[in-house]
């Protein structure tokens, strides 16, 4: 049982455990057996954070259907090892060797030092902005739905986009407030806050703190942070740019809206699709050019040590300064004026090559287990299963048992990494003291 087998086999056991409870006449609106397979994908769906659904959520279940899902996507975005070495803390058991190894794994981090108070700020943080966020949007939901079911519906809403779940108890996801400015900013604001990684949270926190006790000294933040705010923001300003031009004349999307509006609603799509599966308007109604800037920002994904998913900003950024360092000529890549280690870069070559092989392994047993849809779409479910996304075109209830059999397993690739999936299947590699003769060939 290596580290890597811990933790996938700990995400198969939530999975499992929620589709038996999502099975029970209990958890279904009409008190009759779930169907498995809608079980299955529901709670695949809710552990691996990603938000497709193959039934309507808020009329399928019952509220307590509600609360199990609303439970597994909890336990999927802190991850399981969090969860778990957590429960551990608060049985008084010390954390051994291979717990910090397990942790530091899957929560993507470098020091296996500090393990247990970086559990439980984790845990406390999360716990700070999911009730905020409920407290934000508790009067607008209240309004509408009364004070009970608005509370309610607060609660899982802000769980869910803190989560990066993409989960919503409404039909349309967030379509009927795609105009409200307060609903669109703070469900945003919980996504990106999600997405962005809890090293990034906490040394912003630090440096707040610091102000607010009057230390002018300056703080120098860590490269991880530079990157990931600096490329979260570039990707938000292109992606709300290009949404925004190519929707702009869509009467099925922005046409009929105020320049405010547009932008808003530009502004949320871009933010969502990199990460949570909520929409303010219409997916299946874009254009294909939308569908492929989309695409694009959901395989990039969140940031690491995340609740989002895809091949995240960092792995992207050290690409592009990869590229930027060959056309220059130079052999060092660097960036902020600091070089990356090469072992970054080896595994930043690695998770873009094999995600890039399972989103076209995944389109073309989709495209064989259902030629009868649009490769666009196909290819748009792939991507957005991978990236533990959930944005759908319409088609996810349509495909046939074998494809959402491939999407459940596509998601759970997505959430566990395909780096760690890999080693899980093939074991760690053995230490060798063997070194090969080196030899020149051509690239490019």
């Amino acid at each position: 049982m290596t580290v890597s087998r811990t933790v996938c086999i700990g995400f198969l056991t939530v999975i499992a455990v929620g589709t038996l409870l999502l099975l029970l006449p209990v958890a279904t609106a009409s008190g009759e057996w779930n169907h498995p397979v809608v079980a299955l994908f529901t709670a695949t769906s809710a552990v691996c954070v990603t938000g497709l659904i193959v039934v309507d959520t808020g009329s399928y279940f019952s509220p307590l259907g509600q609360g199990i899902i609303l439970l597994l996507i909890q336990l999927g975005g802190l991850g399981y090892m969090t969860a778990t070495t957590f429960l551990l803390l608060l049985l008084g058991r010390r954390l051994g060797l291979k717990d910090r190894l397990a942790i530091q794994q899957s929560l993507d981090t470098s020091e296996l030092s500090g393990i247990r108070g970086l559990v439980i700020s984790i845990i406390s943080m999360t716990l700070i902005f999911e009730l905020s966020g409920a407290f934000l949007l508790m009067p607008t939901l209240s309004e509408d739905y009364g004070a009970g079911y608005g509370l309610w519906l607060a609660v899982f809403h802000s769980i869910s986009a803190f989560n990066n779940a993409g989960f919503s108890l409404f039909s349309d996801s967030l379509m009927q407030y795609g105009s409200s400015l307060w609903v669109s900013l703070v469900v945003a604001c919980l996504v990106v806050i999600g997405g962005i990684g809890y090293q990034v949270i906490m040394e912003l926190f630090i440096w707040i703190r610091n102000r607010i006790r009057g230390r002018l000294e300056r703080r120098v933040f860590s490269l991880h942070f530079k990157v990931v705010t600096s490329t979260s923001l570039l990707l938000l300003i292109l992606g709300t740019v290009a949404i925004f031009l190519t929707e702009f004349n869509n009467l099925a999307t922005l046409r009929g809206y105020s320049l405010q509006i547009k932008l808003l609603m530009a502004g949320f799509q871009s933010v969502i699709a990199r990460t949570a599966g909520f929409n303010s308007v219409d997916i299946g109604a874009m254009e294909k050019s939308t569908l492929f800037i989309v695409i694009a920002l959901m395989f990039i994904g969140a940031s690491p040590g995340s609740t989002g998913g895809g091949i995240k900003t960092t792995t992207i950024r050290i690409l592009v300064n990869c590229t930027r360092t060959v056309l220059q000529g130079k052999d060092e890549v660097l960036c902020y004026q600091r070089q990356i280690p090469d072992s970054r870069i080896l595994k930043a070559v690695g998770v873009v090559v094999a995600s890039g092989l399972t989103v076209v392994t995944v389109t073309i047993l989709l495209s064989i287990s259902d030629p009868g849809i649009e490769f666009i779409d196909l290819l748009f479910e792939a991507v957005s299963a991978f990236a533990t996304v959930g944005l759908s075109t319409g088609i996810t209830a349509n495909l046939s048992m074998l494809g959402q059999m491939v999407l459940i397993l596509t998601m759970f690739t997505g959430r566990v990494g395909i780096l760690l999936l890999m080693a899980a299947l093939l074991g760690d590699p053995s230490p060798s003291v063997i070194h090969y003769p080196e030899e020149d060939l051509l690239v490019g």
